[in-house]
This record gives structure tokens, C-alpha cells and sequence, in this order.
């Protein structure tokens, strides 16, 4: 039985332990017109009897679908013909690779070896009699929680209680589970970063004016060195995002604003859904829009009026990426706007302030922590976006203030460095880390900020 099927099956075991236990609580009244002698209602019966059934047969199946194949392949290689196993690791290596690709079809079966054929039926074998253990134990598992819960169950058993603490612990685990995530990802960037620190500079990295990383791979071919002086990325990076923001704040704000104080219900009923809907346009098509539209234009605009513009510029970039990012802006502002209690707007309409004056010094202040967090998610969204960028920018590392050249940024040449079969030891590679890390700082900063902005007006108005 395959992963699927053994989690399919396992969800149906857990709707018959909530069915159980419903059964069993209503049982022990007499049915349902006993229920008020049960301490919990029926249903937290059977969700207690499906938690005791799901949640041990579930971390079963989890570790088991993240053990079975490297297991399974410890056991195929120790199998592996001597002549291989004396090789060493390396050997043993390419042999369980072979094996691989013969499983998934990468390779046919004639051009494989008698051993690298036998070795794939033998993990076959070991795959199948893995599976069947596994909805073996997965019953069993299921049967004995069942077993363990309806033996509890009782009339004055403390369901409800018994469920939201488990339902209480859950949620802990998950938010510790994302706690240690971020940090596992944290310290996973410092590592790298490090290595590479320990190539090359830091001063280099942060304050040299070119950016060049195609190592080569002796030192007497040209461009051994490499370069890896970031400002030209961090300068695109600033430059595309601010042109994005210069777009997306205030026709975002200003539409928000609309859409809460003045538009009719009517209006607002069918305008939001619509503006909400570029957020829903995948990022390649605005790449498309950019290269194929907005760039081309900008360019005949400017041979109109005597500019030389590129045909990938970063103006062209920031003023799609822009687009894009209203939607994230005038959605969260409008939530907070529509937020700010109406007994503002009423004290103030009733010392003779106007509807604009309530919205400008009023409604606004009131609603900026939330604002301005809509806005910083913008910038993280700018930040981070890398398909624009590529389609519309360039790749090229140009350290310049005009607009209307191409640049890149960040996140582009992060996907760069990353692409293809790459050697972890090298320069290039480790540098994407590092870009890593400096989005990771500026991205902590932006949230500083923040919480310093949230905490200093919602103490002037709360």
C-alpha cells in the first residue's frame, strides 16, 4: 500500500473512532435523550476517541515516510556486491545512484548492470514488505487508541476539557515547530555565510563596487579571483523596490481610503473584489506584461523625448512590480481603516470637523500601525521578488542611479548562484548565502521599525 493509501486508510480509521466514541458516550445515557447526564457533549467523545486513534498513527506514518527510503537504502547497499563495498563509500555511492535512476526510469534497464538490476528488486522487495508492515502497525495502532479511549469514556469523564488541553498542545508544538524552523534556517545562512567570509572580505563583499562571482576553475585562467563586491545588487535592489513603492503606497492608500470613507456599498461590493484580483495574477505574467509592454513603451517614450532608455531598465521593473503590490496595500489598509471604531468619526464630526479633516486627523492616525505594517509587507514583497526582476531588468550587476538602465537585484542573482549542479566549497555558490543574510538583517530591521511605529500610536490612541 502506497503513502497515500495508507494515509487515506488511516483517515477513515479516524472517522470510525469518532463515530465510536460518539456512539459509545450516547450509549452509556441511553441514547439521546440522556445527553444532559454527559459532562461533555457527544462530539467531544468522538473527537477525543479520534485524537487517541489519529494523532500516534500519524506521527507513525510521518516518521516512517521519513526513514523508509534511506533505510531501505542502507539495507540495499550493505547487499551490494564485494568488489563495490572494498571500493569505498564513493563506489558504494554511484552504485545506490545507479540504483535510483533505474527505479525512476532515468536509465533503462538493458544498459544497467546484472548487480544494479538485482539491487533494484531487491528494494522493491524491501519497499513492499516496508508498506505492508507499516498498514500493519497503523491498524494496530489505531485499534489499541480506540480500545484505550472507549474504555475511558465515561458519562462523567471530562471530554471537552480533555480535548481543548490536547488541542492547547498542539498548537504549542506547531508554534515551537515554527519557532525552530526560522532558527534552523537562521543558523543553517550563518554557517554558510561564514564559510564564505572566510574567502573573501567582508569589507569586499559589503563595499565593492563590482560583482562579478564566475570563479574559475584553475587559478591561471582569467577571472580566477572573482569579483563579489555587493553594493550594485543592494543599489538595484533599493532602486526597483522604491520606484514600486512610489506606485503602490499611494495608489493603494488612496484607494483604500476610498473604498472605506466614501465609496456606496454597491461600488465597494464589486470594486474590491475586482482590485484584489491582481494579487491573484501570477508574478510570470507580469514579467511578460513588463518585457513584452511596458518596457518596449518606456523605450519609444524616451527616443521621443531624447532619453536613452534600455530595453530592460529598472524602471520598467519597479512600475510593474508596483502594480503587483497595490492589492497587498489597499487591502490591508482598507482592514484597518474600516477598524478605527466609529466613535472617533463621530466625535469628531461633532466638534464641526469635515469628513476629510476626520479621515486626515482622525481615522489615519488611528488606523497607522496597521498601515504601516501593510506597507513593510509591501517592501518585503518587493524585496523578495525575483520573476519581474528577471524579465524586465536584466541580470546584469550595474552599479548606476539612473532608472532607466537595466540592473538586478538580490534575490535575481540568489537564484542565479543556485541554479544548476553546484560545488557548496566554492565562493560563488556560498555568496548566495551571504545575500541571504543581508535580506535576513534588512528584513529583521524593517520589523523593528515597525514594532517601534505600532507601540508609539497605540499608546496615543488606545
Amino acid at each position: 500500500m502506497s503513502f497515500s493509501a495508507s494515509l487515506l486508510l488511516l483517515l477513515a480509521l479516524i472517522a470510525l473512532g469518532y463515530w465510536v466514541g460518539r456512539s459509545r458516550s450516547l450509549q452509556l445515557v441511553g441514547g439521546a435523550g440522556g445527553i444532559r447526564r454527559l459532562h461533555s457533549l457527544p462530539s467531544y467523545y468522538g473527537i477525543l476517541a479520534a485524537l487517541w486513534c489519529g494523532l500516534p498513527a500519524l506521527l507513525v506514518l510521518a516518521l516512517w515516510a521519513g526513514f523508509q527510503d534511506s533505510f531501505i537504502s542502507r539495507l540495499v547497499a550493505a547487499g551490494a556486491p564485494a568488489e563495490v563495498l572494498a571500493a569505498g563509500p564513493a563506489h558504494v555511492g554511484l552504485f545506490m545512484n545507479d540504483v535510483r535512476n533505474l527505479l525512476a526510469g532515468s536509465i533503462a534497464s538493458e544498459s544497467a548492470s546484472e548487480a544494479v538490476r538485482a539491487a533494484a528488486g531487491h528494494y522493491i522487495q524491501l519497499r513492499g514488505i516496508a508498506r505492508m508492515a507499516l498498514t500493519g502497525l497503523l491498524v494496530v495502532i489505531v485499534i489499541v487508541g480506540l480500545a484505550f479511549a472507549r474504555a475511558r469514556i465515561a458519562p462523567d469523564y471530562r471530554a471537552r476539557n480533555a480535548v481543548e488541553s490536547v488541542l492547547e498542545k498542539l498548537l504549542l508544538a506547531c508554534s515551537t515547530l515554527a519557532v525552530f524552523v526560522t532558527v534552523g534556517i537562521f543558523l543553517s545562512v550563518i554557517y554558510e555565510s561564514v564559510l564564505f567570509f572566510r574567502q573573501v572580505p567582508v569589507h569586499e563583499f559589503l563595499f565593492g563596487t563590482t560583482w562579478s562571482p564566475q570563479t574559475a576553475m584553475r587559478a591561471d585562467q582569467v577571472g580566477s579571483s572573482g569579483s563579489f563586491g555587493a553594493v550594485p545588487l543592494f543599489v538595484g535592489t533599493a532602486m526597483i523596490s522604491g520606484i514600486a513603492m512610489l506606485i503602490a503606497v499611494p495608489v493603494g492608500l488612496l484607494s483604500a481610503i476610498y473604498l472605506a470613507e466614501y465609496a456606496t456599498r454597491r461600488f465597494r461590493s464589486w470594486a474590491k473584489p475586482l482590485l484584489e484580483v491582481l494579487a491573484g495574477i501570477p508574478t510570470v505574467v507580469y514579467g511578460f506584461f513588463a518585457a513584452l509592454t511596458i518596457g518596449p513603451a518606456l523605450r519609444g517614450i524616451g527616443e521621443s523625448v531624447g532619453l536613452d532608455v534600455a530595453s530592460e531598465s529598472a524602471l520598467a521593473a519597479g512600475l510593474v512590480m508596483g502594480i503587483m503590490i497595490i492589492p497587498f496595500v489597499s487591502s490591508l489598509a482598507d482592514d484597518m481603516i474600516t477598524a478605527v471604531p466609529q466613535s472617533l468619526r463621530d466625535g469628531a464630526y461633532a466638534l464641526g470637523a469635515t469628513r476629510s479633516e476626520t479621515i486626515k486627523q482622525v481615522v489615519l492616525r488611528a488606523a497607522l500601525p496597521g498601515i504601516v505594517g501593510g506597507v513593510l509587507l509591501a517592501v518585503s514583497r518587493a524585496v523578495g521578488e525575483t520573476m519581474i526582476v528577471v524579465m524586465a531588468a536584466g541580470l546584469a550587476a550595474n552599479l548606476t542611479a539612473n532608472p532607466f538602465e537595466a540592473v538586478t537585484t538580490v534575490t535575481v542573482q540568489i537564484v542565479t548562484l543556485l541554479t544548476g549542479d553546484q560545488e557548496f566549497d566554492s565562493p560563488k555558490t556560498l555568496a548566495a548565502f551571504a545575500l541571504g543574510l543581508v535580506l535576513f538583517i534588512l528584513t529583521l530591521g524593517l520589523n523593528f521599525l515597525a514594532l517601534h511605529i505600532v507601540r508609539k500610536y497605540r499608546e496615543q490612541y488606545e
